[in-house]
């Protein structure tokens, strides 16, 4: 695991700095705290931070082919290395280490831009190439790591994070308004899009060319494009769960001991599940790693437990408090971009735990965009049949009475649920789908917070433009996978995994997904809708898949995600910064919201007439990451394990 950065200056022949690769790479320092290492050439220059798992003596980079001329820096591991390298070897090429980024060298010297559909694992990686002057970069299907670039009048700037283009004064700062509006729509910035101006987020599956001062983006694989064959359920509730253990098998591959983030639900059980066969195999052990909640509504310890003794694991837990306000400004400016699934708290303080005792973990991530276990998926069933027979009116007049009723301080509830699915239902346009329960401010809400310069300079444009065309993009006649595929490519990619990524790396931790490896998600997309999504049914196959190998107790749950009660926080622990970051007087020095419209949600929120928490605390994060920017916060350093 890697940080990695480039430059590729508009004249070929100009020498790229050293100093220059050196300060951007040591933004980088919490990806790689081991080794430093850059390469400059005429037009072009890679530097890299390491944290070793694969040939730890010998993988220092960045890379040269045996000419010279073609160099790599890569972050992520490439999980069918082993089969590369020989494929390769056997075509003339000489390797000088036993490091997987090594083969994706080769991989593009022997088959060009070809060469990334043949990679199967996480990756993100940047090339320089001689021969034609041209500086390549590329990132995995699923996008498990991130990947920026910055055109500039001087050349092309190119960095794991975000902060690594800022080092460099070429890349101005300026906010992008609209994707600010996407923020508070969503609750994070969908690729391409930054809340930079000058910086683009390279998608997952795509690869991108610089070239004469010309960028050249475009995508190398697509998921949509797998047929759907008509699947017996018991051969695919096999082939499920074949491919599932096979891919955790690959993803055991490391020269360091690896553990497992356990939440107790049954993407991260089945993962746990499977890696406690294979490591018998390998006579190797296991550690499984849980955070709990004081709030039992939220609380999943005993199921994590559970299977942590089920499969002989060695566990370790902690509980998440409200004392993670003291790490809302060092994580907040850490991200970069405003951030606000609150989940990036647990997610920290897990992989926190866990970077005290190893390397590495495996995790579920993906599963419920695979096999459909989001509670959005039943809405829109729902929402489906029952909007065909109630007029429009009878259901404004239903959501206005719902949120009179004061909500609950509980996770979910029956009353919570009723409420949101009629916000879904009334307040989003209908060509969104279960996008509908996705979004946490309509229209209307964003008029009325947004000052008049704000509303001039971000209402103008389709704040769901990206996921519209997720939406769009599947062809195939089939209602579930196409909401699937959308969350894929846009609730995955731009929420789930960059929250895993970037508070995993702030402790120097590397995260795998095995349900995100390309055989699971080609055969995932491969099964028709209603094998996955029927009802209120969500997850059927897989669940199928998975009977005998975890227990009923754990497969026919409740769906919990894995969440903080932010809501109470806010009114409560942390209502002293939430009134800080959003007084008047600094609300009206960034004129960008109305502050008697942010009083009027805080005050509703305090009281308990309302929960307005996704809205007040996506306004903090980005009150607390504009101030950021003008002097960064440093994370307390981990103490991590060898």
């Amino acid at each position: 695991m890697c940080g990695i950065v480039a430059i590729a200056d508009r004249d070929p022949r100009a020498l790229v700095s050293a100093e220059a690769l050196r300060a951007m790479a040591r933004t980088l320092v919490h990806r790689g705290p081991e080794d430093e290492g850059v390469i400059t050439r005429p037009g072009g220059g890679l530097g890299f931070r390491r944290l070793s798992f694969m040939d730890i003596p010998g993988g220092q980079q960045p890379f040269t082919n045996e000419a010279g001329n073609v160099h790599v820096v890569g972050n992520g591991e490439i999980y069918n290395y082993p089969e590369l390298k020989a494929q390769l070897t056997g075509l003339g090429h000489r390797f000088r280490s036993g490091s997987d980024i090594e083969a994706v060298l080769h991989a593009y010297e022997e088959w060009g831009y070809e060469a990334f559909v043949r990679l199967r694992g996480m990756f993100a990686v940047a090339l320089y190439d001689e021969r034609t002057q041209a500086l390549v970069a590329a990132r995995d299907r699923a996008g498990e790591k991130p990947l920026f670039y910055a055109p500039t009048p001087q050349g092309l700037f190119v960095g794991s994070e975000v902060k690594a283009l800022l080092a460099r004064p070429e890349v101005p700062r300026t906010f992008d308004l609209a994707s600010l509006d996407q923020f508070l729509t969503y609750e994070y910035v969908i690729a391409p899009r930054t809340l930079f101006a000058s910086i683009r987020k390279l998608p997952a599956a795509h690869y991108l060319v610089y070239r004469e001062g010309k960028v050249h983006v475009a995508r190398y694989w697509d998921v949509a494009e797998t047929p759907v064959r008509a699947w017996d359920a018991e051969e695919a509730a096999v082939a499920v769960r074949e491919a599932l253990s096979a891919a955790v098998d690959r993803q055991m591959m490391s020269d360091v001991p690896l553990g497992v983030f356990l939440s107790g639900g049954i993407d991260s059980s089945a993962i746990a599940a499977f890696m406690a066969e294979s490591a018998k195999r390998r006579g190797v052990t296991v550690t499984s790693f849980s955070m709990g909640f004081r709030d039992q509504s939220y609380n999943e310890l005993p199921y994590a437990r559970a299977i942590a003794q089920r499969f002989g694991l060695t566990h370790v837990e902690d509980m998440v408090t409200a004392d993670v306000a003291a790490l809302f400004d060092p994580l907040v400016s850490h991200l970069d971009e405003p951030f606000a699934d609150v989940s990036f708290f647990p997610t920290y303080l897990v992989s926190r735990l866990a970077r005290q005792h190893v390397k590495g973990v495996l995790a579920g991530d993906g599963g419920d965009e695979l096999f459909g276990g989001y509670d959005a998926y039943a809405a829109q069933a729902l929402a489906a049949r029952l909007t065909r027979v109630t007029p429009d009116v009878a259901w404004r007049l239903a959501d206005r009475v719902a949120q009179l009723v004061p909500p609950s301080e509980q996770k979910k509830g029956a009353l919570n649920k009723v409420k949101r699915f009629l916000q879904g239902v009334t307040s989003a346009d209908h060509d969104l789908g279960h996008y509908r329960w996705m979004t946490f401010m309509d229209p209307a809400s964003r008029r009325r917070l947004y000052t008049p310069a704000m509303r001039e300079a971000a209402l103008g444009g389709d704040v769901h433009r990206e996921v519209r065309e997720a939406l769009g993009a599947y062809r195939a006649d089939d209602a579930v996978n196409r909401e699937l595929y959308a969350d894929l490519r846009v609730y995955l990619a731009d929420d789930i995994l960059v929250k895993v990524d970037r508070m995993s790396m702030a402790t120097s931790l590397e995260t795998r997904a095995p349900f995100l490896d390309p055989e699971v998600m080609e055969l995932a997309f491969s099964l028709p809708g209603h094998l996955k999504v029927r009802g209120s049914e969500r997850k059927i196959v897989l669940k199928q898949a998975l009977r005998g190998v975890l227990p009923d107790s754990i497969l026919f749950r409740k769906k919990e995600g894995f969440s903080i009660p932010m809501k109470n926080w806010l009114r409560r622990e942390l209502q002293p910064l939430m009134r800080e970051l959003l007084s008047e007087p600094r609300l009206v020095r960034r004129g960008l919201f109305e502050p008697r419209e942010v009083s009027r949600l805080i005050a509703e929120h305090v009281d308990g007439r309302a929960n307005h928490a996704h809205q007040l605390f996506s306004l903090m994060v980005f009150e607390r990451w504009a101030d950021a920017l003008e002097a960064p916060v440093q994370l307390p350093r981990v103490v991590a394990a060898s």
